[in-house]
């Protein structure tokens, strides 16, 4: 009996039907729709510089001997900057100088002469010839006297010339000669930076130029840390772009500027403009199946995904919008939609938002 129970067991475990196989749980990428009412058109490195410069040079050619500052100084109004070899200035005061001085012996001898001949003349023992040539030559000595000083004011001039100094309170941003070079009148020589008044400089590509709609905006941050930012507008940008670039330098007014943005600071910044509302999804978003267009919508609390038939509004090569089908705050499936199935349980990792 006992082996005849013992084949009955084994007969009836060999008919028996084996447990199906768990469904496999397959992980995917998605992403939350969120409604967005800004465009991005892009982020952009610049700096911070100062809205008013000046590029000082010598009045005068020569060679220069020193420079006093260094790029980055703060100087006042007269803050002597560089200077030239005084050497040929100095020799030109020492030459006017000794001009002057013969002339105004000269000066005073025609003076002495033409009140000699005067009282000559009124005493009726002088001709009237001695008496005019006497006051001819008095005019004519006064005339070298007044080019003689014209000349003395214009060699101390000119030795003053040759000292570059500040005409207002100012950073040194940029030098063009060292000490040593020789110079041209007027050639630039340093450049000089108001710190009061700061703005953001960016180069933008001649489409994204193109692209500004009316009310554009700029948020400005640090690269070193970006929580520290402010918004600006566009005060100014070439009307033409560089030819190597193809660029074009904007200049844009901050609405405020913190302390660290000093001048030179490395900014980055982004550029957006106001939108009617909408959702943007990645394209990987997409399936073709049976001739319409679809998307792999996640249920949350199951983490199961269902096909949910959608039109799009607009495409580009990286995102779309959709024009129906989804809703705001619904999670959609971007990686791995052709090998899902209809109930099919996943494994969900969020991409960054939109």
């Amino acid at each position: 009996m006992k082996a005849l129970a013992w084949v009955l067991i084994a007969l009836l475990t060999g008919c028996s039907k084996p447990a199906p196989a768990p469904e496999p749980v397959r992980p995917v990428l998605s992403v939350e729709a969120r409604p967005i009412s800004q465009q991005s058109l892009g982020r952009f490195a610049g700096n911070i510089q100062a809205r008013y410069e000046s590029t000082l040079g010598l009045r005068i050619a020569g060679r220069i001997a020193r420079r006093y500052v260094d790029v980055g100084s703060e100087v006042e109004q007269g803050t002597l900057l560089a200077s030239l070899d005084p050497t040929d200035q100095q020799n030109n005061v020492r030459a006017s100088q000794g001009d002057l001085a013969r002339v105004e012996a000269q000066w005073i001898n025609s003076q002495a002469n033409a009140r000699r001949q005067q009282e000559l003349f009124d005493r009726g023992v002088g001709a009237q010839a001695q008496l005019d040539i006497a006051l001819t030559d008095l005019k004519t000595t006064r005339s070298s006297l007044e080019q003689a000083q014209a000349a003395a004011r214009q060699a101390r001039d000119q030795l003053g010339y040759s000292e570059l100094r500040s005409d207002h309170a100012a950073v040194i941003t940029r030098w063009q000669v060292e000490a040593g070079q020789v110079v041209t009148a007027g050639q630039e020589v340093v450049t000089l930076a108001q710190p009061d008044i700061k703005e953001a400089v960016i180069d933008l590509p001649d489409s994204v130029v193109d692209q500004l709609p009316a009310g554009v905006e700029f948020k400005v941050a640090s690269q070193l840390d970006p929580a520290i930012g402010t918004l600006a507008t566009l005060r100014e940008i070439e009307p033409q772009a560089d030819r190597t670039t193809r660029t074009r330098r904007a200049r844009l007014t901050l609405a405020d500027t913190p302390d660290a943005f000093r001048l030179g600071t490395a900014i980055s910044v982004s550029i957006s403009s106001t939108i009617a509302t909408r959702i943007e999804l990645p394209v990987g978003a997409l399936q073709q199946a049976d001739g319409k267009t679809q998307v792999w919508i996640v249920d949350k609390q199951t983490q199961t995904v269902v096909p949910r038939a959608v039109t799009v509004a607009s495409r580009t090569d990286d995102t779309f919008v959709p024009g129906s089908g989804v809703q705001p705050g619904e999670q959609v499936v971007t990686a791995g939609v052709n090998s899902l199935t209809p109930g099919q349980k996943v494994k969900v990792d969020e991409e960054s938002p939109q």
